[in-house]
Order: structure tokens, then C-alpha cells, then sequence
């Protein structure tokens, strides 16, 4: 891993986008109970409810359920405010709606900084990465100059959101290239209990996985590279 850098806080407000519930549990969700301890305001936007998340279960079924776990698990980190776009679970496209419905979104809550999941094509070199990850991901970094400009999608000015072009960058959790880092010792416990809270989730997954062991496993080794005992990392993008 190459050198870390601290990742900047001075900033007050950040939107996290991802394509499903349970995305900002990995790692991510733990940087963002760091900040709203520190009175940074900070919103969930998730395109799907991963719906088709769950084989032994109906989307009907498994929709509602995930929404609900989601919730549950913005609340332990300390995010209220949690929107869903209800774009089909697995089958989502890059496409201008999609920036559209984003844009529409970081206009209301202007942030400073937006938190998105790796868009590249692997995990670490050697996992795919399914396409409902890398098309989101992709999209938030395009939605991001797309909110500022009054020119594109100009329905959203006639909707009364004025453009917002102040985004200074978007971090990127779970990248192969990550450049900055975020101290999580005060926080990962929480980070823990908000991935525990996709129980029926985690139920279905195959194999045996325990939350606690991933994350901390997880944060520790980046933890050493930035010189602490938990921390988790971002590939950090600036607009």
C-alpha cells in the first residue's frame, strides 16, 4: 500500500452515495461516525434497496426488509437523514437519469464532500466488482461536476435547486488505489455495530462471516500505514 495521508475534515457537510444498503458498512460507515461525533452533518442517498440481495427470499420481501436494516444502521453512526432513488437491485446503468437523480439530491443538501464506493473493476486486483457498484460510483463522480453547472440538467433549476459547486472532492471507500486515510479508533466500534444491523443480510451471505473479525482485521492493517490502531482508507478524488 502506498503512503497515506490523512484525509481532510474541514469541511461541514457530506452526502454518501451507493448503490445498496449495506455499501457504507465495510469501512466507510466508520469514518462517518467519526465525523458526525464531530458535528459534520452527513446524508445517506441509496440508489437501490437491494432487493435482489437475498436468493432465498422475494425482492417484495427482501426490499422493505433491507430499507428498514439500513436505516437501522445510518441511525448507530449517526445519519438521520436517508433517501432511496428505487432503481432495480442489479440491473442499474450509467445513464444521464441517473446523474440527473444524484445532482437533484446534492443540490438539496450542498455538500462540501460526497463518499461513493469503488468504481473500478476489481477488488483489489483480483475480484470483480459488479457493475451496479462501478456504474454508481462513475456516476457520483460525474454527478458531482454536474450539480454546479446551471446548464446541465436546467429541469433541476426550474425545480427551484440552485446549482451547488462546491463539492471539493469525492472519496471513494474500498478502492485498489487509495491515497488518504481516516483514524477510526474512537469509532470503529460503531462502525461494527452499524454492519451488525444487516443481520438478515449477513444471514444469507455463503460461508462464515463475522463482522467484528472483517473490520478490524480491515482497520488495523491500514491502521499501521497511518501510524494508529484503526483506520480505514479512501481514494480520494477532487473536483
Amino acid at each position: 500500500m502506498t503512503e497515506l495521508q490523512f484525509l481532510p475534515e474541514d469541511w461541514d457537510r457530506a452526502l454518501a452515495i451507493v448503490a445498496h444498503p449495506d455499501d457504507l458498512e465495510y469501512g466507510a460507515a466508520s469514518a462517518i461516525a467519526r465525523w458526525t461525533s464531530q458535528g459534520k452533518e452527513i446524508s445517506y442517498l441509496l440508489v437501490t434497496k437491494g432487493e435482489a440481495g437475498i436468493d432465498s427470499m422475494t425482492p417484495e420481501e427482501v426490499g422493505p426488509l433491507r430499507e428498514a436494516e439500513q436505516r437501522r444502521a445510518a441511525d448507530i453512526v449517526g445519519v438521520k437523514n436517508v433517501h432511496f432513488l428505487d432503481y432495480p437491485d442489479g440491473t442499474i446503468e450509467y445513464s444521464l437519469d441517473l446523474r440527473r437523480d444524484m445532482s437533484r439530491i446534492i443540490r438539496k443538501h450542498c455538500p462540501n464532500i460526497l463518499i461513493t464506493l469503488n468504481h473500478h473493476l476489481t477488488w483489489g486486483g483480483v475480484v470483480l466488482n459488479m457493475a451496479d457498484h462501478r456504474w454508481v460510483g462513475l456516476a457520483v463522480l460525474d454527478a458531482a461536476r454536474d450539480a454546479g453547472n446551471r446548464w446541465i440538467f436546467p429541469e433541476l433549476v426550474e425545480e427551484g435547486l440552485k446549482p451547488w459547486g462546491d463539492v471539493k472532492m469525492v472519496c471513494l471507500s474500498g478502492s485498489l488505489r487509495p491515497t488518504h486515510a481516516v483514524d477510526v479508533t474512537s469509532s470503529l466500534d460503531k462502525g461494527i455495530a452499524s454492519l451488525k444491523a444487516h443481520q438478515a443480510y449477513i444471514e444469507n451471505l455463503s460461508g462464515d462471516f463475522d463482522p467484528e473479525t472483517f473490520l478490524r482485521e480491515s482497520a488495523s492493517g491500514t491502521g499501521k500505514s497511518l501510524g494508529c490502531e484503526y483506520a480505514v482508507s479512501f481514494e480520494v478524488i477532487e473536483i
